[in-house]
């Protein structure tokens, strides 16, 4: 199967996990991303299902809308059953490094009111320790030169991504070459340093349920101990 096969089988799965659940008042969290997106386009058969969505971004948002998916503001919604969302990197606890496309902030907002994360991945993004894919982190504006030189001290390797800006109009630093053996630990110490919004490990809030498209078809992983 190519890659874009395994992000469709995951996204229907995922589809088919939660439609039995769905109710007219039901909520339901996106992600960011193309397999997201998947996502997105098969839980549009179910839009008379469930009341809405909350997005992650606002390129989230005009898809769903696109399909007649109602989305809300998360300070309108009282909770969200699932949320939905893909991973550059995922370990065995299903603690993650998202990011890629720049939407960490409002994924870990949404991630942490859900009542159930469900994480969709193919195969590729499955790895023993994380940090091969660079790590995103947001970050104001003004504090770029500051943040950059503090993750020196804590022995990564700093990349302003050139050009982008975040919904929140921020920016975003990609750190290479991280020790992040103990991703917990990581998250905290990039999230203490003045002028960081937020970073893309996901790990004191990791996935409950990884939904992993592989050549043998999508195997439901349940996080450890969840």
């Amino acid at each position: 199967m190519t890659q874009d096969e395994l992000k469709q089988a995951v996204a229907k799965a995922a589809v088919d996990h939660i439609a039995p659940h769905l109710e007219p008042s039901s909520i339901v969290g996106v992600g960011t991303g193309s397999t997201a997106n998947f996502f997105i386009d098969y839980l549009a058969e179910y839009r008379n299902d469930f009341d809405g969505a909350v997005a992650s971004s606002e390129a989230t948002a005009e898809r769903l809308k696109k399909h007649g998916i109602p989305v809300y503001d998360l300070n309108a919604v009282n909770e969200i059953e699932f949320y939905v969302d893909g991973a550059d990197e995922t370990n065995e606890s299903l603690e993650l490094i998202k990011g890629g496309g720049g939407a960490l902030t409002r994924e870990k907002i949404v991630a942490a009111v859900a009542k159930t994360f469900i994480c969709i991945a193919d195969e590729s993004k499955m790895v023993g320790i994380l940090g091969e894919f660079p790590l995103p982190v947001e970050v104001i504006p003004m504090a770029r030169s500051h943040v950059g030189r503090e993750i020196v001290k804590l022995g990564g390797d700093p990349v302003y991504r050139d050009g982008f800006v975040t919904d929140n109009g921020n920016i975003i630093i990609d750190i290479h070459n991280m020790d992040i053996s103990r991703p917990i630990q990581v998250e905290e110490r990039l999230n203490n340093i003045v002028g960081v919004v937020t970073n893309g490990l996901f790990a004191r809030r990791p996935a409950d349920l990884l939904l992993l498209g592989t050549s043998e078809g999508v195997k439901s992983i349940a996080r450890p101990g969840a």
